[in-house]
């Protein structure tokens, strides 16, 4: 099975704004599985862990999940606000993992047999 990491801002000046932040990344994880695809997001694995581990610690554990998806999926139009997110694309790009910006072209690639 295919699994795809999401992407996209986590931190926000508040809890409420860094909650929407989850919930976007949540909503695109459903949909990534509506696709065929295993998501992996690391929003809903690690969001009340804040203060636990350093912010060093978060952004090297979430970077060595992207390493091991096979794609990832970027969510939101201000994704390159994101210092965490931007650090994703990069790698993902240095590892010449397909990085997707729409819920189409991810489905393309996971399906890409069928057709709308």
């Amino acid at each position: 099975m295919i699994v795809v990491y999401v992407a996209g801002a986590y931190k926000a000046p508040t809890s409420w704004q860094r909650e929407q932040n989850v919930r976007r990344a949540e909503n695109a994880a459903l949909e990534i599985a509506k696709l065929g695809a295993s998501p992996l997001c690391p929003h809903t694995n690690t969001r009340f862990f804040e203060g636990e581990c350093t912010p060093e610690f978060w952004y090297e554990a979430t970077m060595e999940l992207l390493r091991r998806c096979d794609a990832i999926f970027v969510i939101g139009s201000d994704w390159q606000q994101s210092e965490g997110t931007v650090r994703e694309v990069e790698e993902a790009t240095r590892l010449k993992k397909p990085v997707f910006f729409s819920l189409w072209a991810l489905e393309q690639w996971v399906n890409p047999g069928k057709r709308d």
